[in-house]
């Protein structure tokens, strides 16, 4: 008979705040976004990647208000981006190069598109929300558009990962004017700006370069080097879009101006000589490093930019009469200088005031051509908490006040409060302003990486210890109930009765910590070097401890009766009472004891694992055969097995009977962190253990059929510890990523043999869609070209593709022997309907076409043009004969025209080859343009319709004003001349 397991699979994750993968992005409270004019009392809400979810956050409470997850997805969150149309519509790139469109109300994805072959790196909006620009690590930019749910093109031109998109608005030539607010406080439309202009796109790129393209044409006309030193890491833009500024190696800002006015004027010859982007000078700031933020506060002069060190940089416009008032006092001490060395200081100071009366009319010329440091000065470095991953400016709405959120790479959330430079104040020197830190969100996550795990007796809290900090949390509600300071955590467990835990640390000290009261009970210098592992007797009433110094310690646990301080009376607390020694040759990075405590096995360093008897500390067994150290080790419930992982990448099960290694197993690709049997048999499973490694997998195995059952996919980064539930119910992993993630057994059942082909089956799509994708890059020059298609060969589009040739063969058959039958019925009336394909009848006896028509509609518009590259041309001609039943019939004209010019697009040479398909193309070029004349009919009529309705609605909500002055005046020249009434014609 065939063994069946049950199967785990991943039910929770917590522990992660901020991955340091994804940009942060701030959103107002929802009441006041439901509500332009109501106030809102709130910090705001911060949308954060965490691994492959998107959390919300509430930054002043520091609770989670959502978590947006599809299941379909596994790739890690790379970048967020906010739509400035729709606030509550958001693009979340990931990892594996696809892009979700999610509604932040109902934490929904709306469309999924997939075109980019690794990870986004960069997304944004157009104006109108309608059109979506992304950018990858594959150095392409797609732009997608949200209205038909499909990729429009692919531009190439950069030769790295893009880092920086952002759509340009072209102005007419009306006078210049600046982005205006409305009473809601949302920004508006520079003047001279249509609604319909953003034709352009602005990019940067790790290849040190700048880029504008026509989105009309769809070519690259101007091209900068963005950075005179290595990588351009990111694109700031102005939110009036007259500058930008980009931000590269050794602190480097390079700021540039952009003519608006002349983009429209790129496609004539004359004019596409001058440029749109014209450098103005380099500005550097303090810290050296790379900078990977650059941002424009939305409503006032200011820039934000941060590298990955702990600081944020706040820079600020200086306004005209600051510049020209600078520029004055730099002339008049230069001029001062001069006079100095000349020795002529009477007659010097005299041509300076008179200089500076004499050139008020050279003013304007100057501030022109001020350098960019008079213009752009250093405001405040902000301190973080952590290293800077991303940031964003918080509370837009607010004068007197900035505010950044700002997302650190050690799991934390953090908002400063920065005061604007108020222009009343006129202090000789500039003081540099005070920012504080206003709210955090730090405590639902661990600053480093989790080092231990432990669960408690009754499987309800979970104790997980780091360089710095323990906490205590939940298991069933995900909620840390404690946080203790500590050393660095190197392994931990719970004691007998789980109010008290003990943690061993780098320095060789033993801490207990009081879980109840919260306070440290004990610190005990116990080993002279760290200490690595640490287990509990099965009795309970002792703890042996091991070390890099080459000895294991053994700790008896008594309660003494301790003198208050100040009175007579005495408390109970738990103290550790050295016992005895185990020394031996080398250093010891595990031991276990056996659950019949009888036997105690200690790992070396020198690879071996010996077993010792606890009673009498004598050498048992010695086992030999991992060929690097042997990190982590665990004994069955009923002290026959021993099993042990290495960093050789193997796990070894042995016999604690005679001490003969059973079987070793390739487990893993990377070192095995840890090892952990079932510690309760149940169901026979007391026999089963899982590994986890480096290489981010969990692996499930049988000892006694030396089988691996499952593989537990998940983590995105290093594994460091596992803790397995009393009876196997659940399964905690900690890694470096930073979450904490809850593995759970269901009832499905799982066999060894379905698992195996599920993984080939995997591998199989894996490099299949992988083949696809290097035969679509190659080109008959065998370069890029500048415009590609967006678009990618997954196996959904080819599943959906097959789905497509199967519905048209079918059809075809039907359609054909359904037309004879009809052809023969006018001669013989007594004629039977021929035999149909069941599927049709299943449907309801439905006709060849719309089942066609329901098994295309069924297909994600986005991967529908993927899918029907996949036809062959003798479907793509059947397909013709559908698409003119359609049109007559006028079935889904958007989707029927969507598909008709995709294929005479994408066959156009074959088609246009090919003899008997004209007369077929004639037909549906008749039926096509009676439909669609139909449907611009009926739309016309609409939008008449809605004109009316609105320009009522307009009239009855305005009241016109009335300056009785000038309305006399007027009444006065308009005498004589004739009156004219006005009449409302509905």
């Amino acid at each position: 008979m065939v063994k069946s397991y049950l199967k785990y699979e991943h039910s929770k994750t917590f522990g992660v705040i901020t991955s340091g993968n994804s940009n942060v992005v701030w959103a107002p409270d929802e009441d006041a976004a439901l509500q332009p004019g109501a106030r809102s009392t709130g910090a705001g809400r911060a949308i954060v990647g965490a691994d492959e979810d998107v959390l919300c956050w509430d930054v002043k409470k520091g609770e989670l208000l959502g978590r947006w997850r599809d299941s379909a997805c596994n790739a890690e969150v790379t970048t967020i981006a906010n739509s400035t149309a729709d606030p509550d519509v958001y693009a979340v790139g990931y990892g594996d190069g696809s892009i979700r469109i999610w509604d932040s109300r109902t934490a929904t994805v709306i469309i999924s598109f997939n075109g980019h072959k690794s990870a986004i790196s960069a997304l944004t909006f157009d104006n109108q929300g309608v059109r979506l620009a992304s950018g990858s690590k594959d150095t392409d930019i797609t732009i997608w558009d949200l209205v038909a749910e499909v990729g429009l093109y692919k531009l190439r031109g950069h030769k790295n990962q893009i880092t920086g998109l952002h759509f340009l608005w072209s102005r007419s030539a009306s006078p210049r004017g600046e982005a205006r607010n409305d009473e809601s406080g949302d920004v508006l439309m520079p003047d001279g700006v249509s609604s319909d202009s953003a034709e352009f796109l602005l990019t940067t790129s790790k290849d040190a370069l700048i880029k504008l393209w026509d989105l009309g044409t769809q070519h690259c006309f101007e091209t900068h080097v963005a950075q005179s030193n290595g990588e351009c890491w990111s694109l700031g833009v102005s939110p009036d879009e007259d500058g930008c500024i980009t931000a590269g190696n050794d602190g480097e800002l390079r700021v540039w101006s952009i003519n608006t006015y002349l983009l429209n004027s790129v496609r004539d010859q004359e004019e596409s000589k001058r440029r749109c982007l014209v450098e103005k000078g380099v500005l550097y700031r303090q810290g050296k490093d790379r900078t990977t933020g650059v941002k424009f506060h939305p409503r006032t002069g200011y820039i934000a930019a941060h590298g990955i060190e702990k600081a944020v940089e706040i820079w600020r416009l200086r306004g005209e009469k600051e510049v020209r008032k600078s520029l004055v006092k730099k002339r008049k001490r230069r001029k001062e200088k001069l006079a100095a060395t000349n020795g002529e200081n009477h007659e010097s100071s005299g041509d300076a005031t008179k200089d500076n009366k004499g050139e008020n009319g050279k003013e304007e010329d100057d501030v022109a051509s001020a350098d960019i440091s008079e213009l752009i000065v250093s405001y405040v470095i902000v301190r973080t908490g952590g290293k800077v991953r991303s940031m964003d400016w918080a509370g837009v709405k607010k004068t007197k006040v900035l505010q950044i959120l700002v997302s650190t790479t050690n799991n934390q959330l953090e908002v400063y409060d920065i005061p604007t430079r108020q222009k009343e104040k006129k202090s000789k020197g500039e003081d540099i302003p005070e920012y504080d830190r206003t709210y955090s969100v730090e405590l639902p996550g661990h600053r480093t990486d989790i080092r231990s795990l432990a669960l408690s007796s009754d499987d309800r809290m979970l104790s997980s210890a780091s360089n710095g900090s323990l906490k205590i949390w939940n298991v069933r509600t995900e909620s840390c109930i404690r946080t203790l300071e500590c050393g660095y955590a190197l392994c931990s467990c719970f004691l007998p009765g789980d109010k008290v835990v003990v943690i061993g640390n780098r320095n060789g000290e033993l801490e207990l910590f009081d879980i109840a009261s919260s306070t440290v009970i004990e610190v005990l210098p116990a080993h002279d070097g760290p200490i690595w592992t640490l287990d509990v007797h099965p009795d309970g009433k002792s703890v042996v401890t091991g070390s890099a110094d080459k000895t294991a310690k053994f700790w008896a646990f008594e309660v003494v009766e301790e003198e208050i301080p100040g009175t007579t009376r005495t408390t109970p607390r738990l103290k550790l009472v050295h016992t005895r020694t185990l020394k031996v040759s080398d250093d010891i990075l595990s031991l276990k004891y056996s659950p019949d405590a009888r036997l105690l096995a200690v790992a070396l360093l020198d690879n071996t694992v010996k077993v010792f008897f606890v009673d009498s500390l004598k050498l048992f067994l010695n086992l030999y055969g991992h060929k690097l150290p042997v990190l982590n080790m665990d004994i069955s419930y009923d002290s026959k097995l021993i099993v042990t992982c290495s960093a050789d990448k193997n796990v070894r099960i042995w016999g604690l009977d005679f001490g003969d290694c059973h079987k070793a197993l390739f487990g893993h690709q990377d070192s095995i962190m840890q090892v952990a049997f079932v510690p309760y048999n149940q169901d026979g499973n007391g026999h089963h253990f899982f590994s986890a490694s480096k290489d981010r997998m969990i692996k499930y195995w049988d000892a006694d059929k030396f089988e691996q059952i499952q593989r537990l996919d998940g983590h995105h980064g290093e594994i460091w510890a596992v803790a397995i539930s009393r009876a196997g119910e659940f399964v905690v992993s900690a890694s470096h990523d930073k979450s904490i993630r809850v593995w759970h057994q269901t009832d499905e059942q799982i066999f060894l043999e379905e698992e195996r082909e599920k993984e080939l089956e995997e591998l199989y799509e894996n490099t299949l869609t992988a083949s696809l994708e290097q035969g679509g890059e190659e080109t008959a020059n065998g370069e890029k070209s500048e415009v590609a298609p967006a678009g990618k060969q997954t196996t959904e589009t080819l599943m959906a593709g097959e789905k497509i040739a199967e519905a048209l063969e079918i059809g075809l058959a039907d359609h054909e022997a359904i037309e004879e039958w009809k052809v023969a019925k006018t001669t013989q009336s007594g004629l039977g309907p021929p035999q149909r394909n069941p599927i049709f009848l299943a449907y309801g006896n439905i006709s060849a076409e719309e089942h066609l028509l329901n098994v295309v509609q069924k297909i994600p518009a986005a991967t529908l043009q993927d899918a029907l590259l996949v036809l062959t041309f003798d479907k793509v001609t059947s397909f013709f004969v559908f698409l003119h039943l359609w049109a007559e019939r006028q079935w889904n004209m958007p989707l029927t025209c969507r598909i008709l010019f995709f294929l005479l697009k994408t066959h156009h040479r074959q088609i246009v080859a090919s003899r008997t398909m004209r007369p077929m193309l004639d037909r549906i070029k008749e039926t096509l343009r009676r439909g669609l004349q139909q449907h611009k009919d009926e739309m016309g009529f609409n939008l008449a319709a809605l004109r009316f309705v609105g320009a009522q609605v307009k009239s009855a909500g305005t009241k016109e004003y009335v300056d009785e002055e000038v309305w006399e005046e007027e009444e006065k020249s308009a005498k004589g001349k004739k009156k004219r009434a006005f009449v409302n014609v509905a």
